[in-house]
C-alpha cells in the first residue's frame, strides 16, 4: 500500500540533509545541461568566427604577396607595353590590388558579423533561475514554451505552473 508520495506507508520520513542533498545535486544537474546547450549553440557560432578570421588571414596574405609580384610584374609591362611612366604604372597596380584585399576583407567581416550570443541558451537559464526563485518562495511561476530547437518558431506561450 503507498500514498499520494508513492511512499509506502509507514517508511520513515527523508531529512532536510536529504531534501538539500537532493536539491543540490539537481541544480548541478541544470547546470551541466545549460554548459551542454550553450556548448551546442555557441560551436556553429565559433565555425563562422574562424572561417571569418581565416578569410581575413587569407586576404592579408594575399594582399601583400599579390601586391609584391603581381604589382611589380604589371607595373613593369604598363610601362613598357603602354607607355607609362613608372610611378603610375605602379599606383594603378597598387590601387588595384587594394580593391582586391578590400573585397577578401569584407567578405570575411560579413562572416564575423554572422556570430549570434546563444539565445536558446540564455531564454532556458533565465527560465530556471525563475522556476528556482519561485520554488523558494513557494509562489507559482510562468513557464515559456517555444517552438522546438529547429523551428524556429518566434512565438510563445505561457502556461501557469
Amino acid at each position: 500500500m503507498t500514498t499520494l508520495n508513492d511512499r509506502p506507508v509507514g517508511a520513515p520520513e527523508r531529512t532536510i540533509g536529504q531534501l538539500v542533498a537532493d536539491a543540490t545535486k539537481d541544480v548541478s544537474e541544470l547546470v551541466r545541461y545549460e554548459i551542454a546547450l550553450a556548448k551546442a549553440e555557441i560551436t556553429a557560432d565559433v565555425k563562422n568566427g574562424a572561417i571569418g578570421g581565416g578569410l581575413f588571414a587569407v586576404a592579408g596574405v594575399l594582399g601583400f604577396v599579390a601586391f609584391v609580384f603581381l604589382g611589380v610584374t604589371v607595373a613593369f609591362a604598363l610601362h613598357e607595353g603602354a607607355g607609362w611612366d613608372v610611378w603610375l604604372s605602379f599606383l594603378v597596380v597598387a590601387a588595384a590590388m587594394l580593391v582586391v584585399a578590400g573585397v577578401a576583407a569584407a567578405i570575411g567581416f560579413g562572416r564575423v558579423k554572422q556570430v549570434r550570443p546563444p539565445e536558446r541558451t540564455i531564454r532556458t537559464t533565465k527560465d530556471s533561475v525563475a522556476a528556482i526563485k519561485a520554488a523558494a518562495t513557494g509562489k507559482p511561476v510562468a513557464k515559456t514554451i517555444t517552438g522546438g530547437p529547429t523551428s524556429g518558431a518566434t512565438s510563445a506561450r505561457s502556461i501557469g505552473h
